[in-house]
């Protein structure tokens, strides 16, 4: 599946929102692509920061997760990053202009909600970096959000 908006596969919305297309798709993998510009809320001089690239990672996860759920006729809804494993970076920063290829293979994702990917950042061909990275999708996510009262 392709597709041009990003927006309806995902919960993130405005300068939150750091992908623009799914370019590829499936059972067990997608494909993004993120547009690196000077408007991103990160931006540095040099580019954007290169420890941005988890959160890259995290919201292609997002996307494959959306699609899913649309394909289902459910809602898409709020996942979360639980955290990475061997998050290695060729680059100190994503320099302007770049267009910043998003993969994300799902190694194992849970009845329970929980889910590891193998992802990858490339620059054209160019692996320039991958992490494993874990999430946890409830199924009820308003409630996980609640603040629990003190006692």
């Amino acid at each position: 599946m392709t597709t041009e908006s990003i927006a309806p596969l995902v919960p993130h919305r405005g300068e939150m929102l750091w992908l623009q297309r799914v370019l590829a798709s499936g059972a067990d993998f997608v494909h993004a692509e993120a547009l690196i510009g000077h408007e991103h809320p990160f931006a540095e001089d040099a580019g954007v920061p290169a420890w941005t690239g988890i959160e890259f990672m995290a919201q292609a996860i997002a996307a494959w997760a959306g699609q899913g759920a649309l394909a289902r006729g459910e809602a898409v809804k709020p996942g979360f990053l639980l955290g990475t494993r061997r998050y290695q970076c060729s680059r100190s920063h994503f320099g302007y202009g770049m267009r910043l290829r998003v993969e994300a293979q799902c190694e194992l994702f849970g009845d329970n909600g929980l889910g590891m990917f193998a992802c990858r950042l490339l620059d054209g061909d160019e692996v320039i970096a991958s992490a494993n990275v874990s999430v946890y999708e409830p199924p009820n996510p308003q409630a996980y959000l609640q603040e629990k009262p003190s006692p």
